[in-house]
């Protein structure tokens, strides 16, 4: 494939901004151009040209008038909203980076501007997690079709590690929306809403925030209460099935891709000299030479990234706090409890989750269906970005396939 920066963490995330084109979430000149601005290994730059592009194409978005062209006002405020969110990416090393509030409010308004503008507007709710420690925001959209088709199958929409529950509305909810879909998206502890407004990092226990979204819709008319299906997104794969485990209302998963256990999939992107002293409990010293190696700033803007998201998003006190905390994060004795089909899918050149898929395939079994897509489609690409068009065909033809009977 054809690179968009000579940085593979920065080719990989202007790729997923791109992949928005395809879902009125971004558009490829605009992408381009701001990947012309970007400096190899530089995260500020990275920032100053995504920044840059949201204020300006927000403004554009601004100046016309919503009431005689509510489609063009919309897409500009979509866009917007994404590029925000991609100035945001970087900067969360410094949890004390003003930006990081100021972006996403930012991110929110625009997107809650152009949500107000479909055909049916986007609702925003609050739910409460079943113990009442947290609260879960999510953002509900009714399928065109239900008022003349009666009760319709509903999308449950997570992202994972880094993503935004906005972002997921361009990833499959438009594409869902389409195929007469009712669609949710939601967040929990450590994503990016939650960390922020909550200061919560990541729980294992992901049932706490599904149930409460499945109770909900349970109640809404529109909603056919057998065909409900979680989509888990990057690391959110790993969360959707957690939660499938205990949550059985559930017709179907669909893992976008495949993890059976983030801990061992994490564990295997340490470099080996660093894995040795975390094996012998050496966590001080580990801790010491993951600073100097971002000190030196010889680290790639991929482990350096991943190093910063997971202390942020775990709320962890060291990068071995943060190892620490995804340990329970495995499906290993839980497997058999999970009920309904699974969608296991693999991106063949995965550069985040390398053989997990196929250790979730092979611990469902029959109940897994296992799908690798590959370069020749151009989705090999983690979470198959730069293809969502042909993933979605491939995701959402299986779930009306076997859950819909379609």
């Amino acid at each position: 494939m054809l690179q968009l920066s000579q940085d593979e963490s920065f080719h990989y995330e202007l790729l997923r901004t791109l992949s928005h084109a395809r879902y009125n979430g971004a558009d490829v000149g605009e992408v381009l151009e701001a990947a012309g601005a970007i400096s190899v290994g530089n995260i500020e730059s990275f920032y100053e040209a995504f920044n840059a592009l949201a204020v300006r194409v927000n403004k554009q978005a601004e100046a016309i008038d919503a009431t005689k062209y509510p489609v063009s006002a919309r897409d500009g405020f979509f866009r917007a909203s994404t590029y925000f969110r991609a100035a945001d990416f970087y900067l969360h090393g410094n949890a004390d980076d003003i930006r990081i509030t100021d972006l996403w409010n930012r991110q929110r308004a625009a997107f809650d501007k152009a949500i107000a503008l479909l055909t049916i507007p986007g609702e925003r709710f609050i739910l409460h997690a079943a113990d009442g420690n947290f609260e879960i925001p999510g953002i509900y959209y009714r399928s065109n079709s239900a008022d003349e088709s009666g009760p319709r199958p509903t999308i449950i929409l997570g992202n994972g590690y880094d993503g935004a529950q906005e972002e997921m509305l361009h990833v499959m909810g438009f594409a869902a929306l389409d195929r007469g879909f009712n669609v949710i998206t939601y967040e929990g502890p450590g994503q990016p809403t939650v960390r922020r407004q909550q200061d919560l990092g990541f729980i294992p226990e992901w049932e706490k925030v599904v149930s409460p979204v499945v109770d909900f819709l349970v109640e809404k008319p529109e909603v056919d209460n057998k065909k409900i299906a979680l989509v888990g997104y990057s690391m959110g794969a790993w969360l959707a099935v957690r939660a499938a485990a205990f949550e059985h209302r559930l017709a179907a998963v669909l893992a976008v891709d495949g993890v059976f256990d983030v801990f061992q999939a994490y564990y295997n992107q340490i470099p080996a000299p660093i894995r040795a002293l975390y094996d012998a409990g050496e966590m001080d010293k580990v801790d010491g030479m993951i600073s100097s190696v971002l000190a030196s700033g010889k680290a790639s803007t991929a482990f350096r990234w991943g190093v910063e998201q997971g202390v942020w998003s775990f709320k962890a006190k060291s990068v071995t706090d943060f190892m620490e905390k995804t340990r329970p994060m495995t499906l290993k004795g839980i497997e058999d409890q999970i009920k309904c089909p699974v969608w296991v899918g693999c991106a063949a050149d995965d550069m985040f989750f390398e053989d997990q898929p196929e250790l979730l395939r092979d611990a469902l079994g029959d109940r897994a269906t296992y799908k690798r897509l590959t370069a020749d489609d151009g989705a090999s690409n983690h979470c198959h970005v730069g293809a969502m068009a042909m993933a979605n065909a491939e995701i959402l033809g299986w779930f009306e396939k076997v859950a819909c009977n379609i």
